[in-house]
């Protein structure tokens, strides 16, 4: 998905202007990375919920057995953030090549 969205986002920075149709198939490509932005906030969040539970289980009971579980999720929820924060900027970026694309 990275690479995807990266080079759509390269190849779109580089036009001068678009078609009707060009405008768009940038809109419907919009639409499918909005969505696939908040699918990724959904799981990072209940991710971070996840870990934080884990952790307060382990504080309170003291069972050993939660804290490698709080710790996955910790090594799953860091990456999540990486790549959330990767969404929403390209996104915003497509938003401003489709604003400029539009004016031109």
């Amino acid at each position: 998905m990275k690479e995807y969205l990266s080079n759509y986002v390269n190849d779109l920075e580089k036009k001068k202007e678009a078609s009707k149709e060009e405008l768009e198939e940038i809109l419907v490509k919009i639409n499918f990375f909005q969505h696939e932005r908040l699918i990724h906030l959904i799981v990072t969040f209940f991710v971070g919920i996840a870990a934080c539970l884990f952790l307060l289980g382990f504080i309170f009971s003291e069972n050993i057995f939660l804290l490698p579980l709080f710790l996955l999720l910790i090594c799953l929820f860091i990456p999540y953030i990486f790549h959330y924060y990767f969404l929403e900027n390209n996104v915003q970026k497509l938003y401003k090549i489709y604003d400029r694309l539009r004016k031109n």
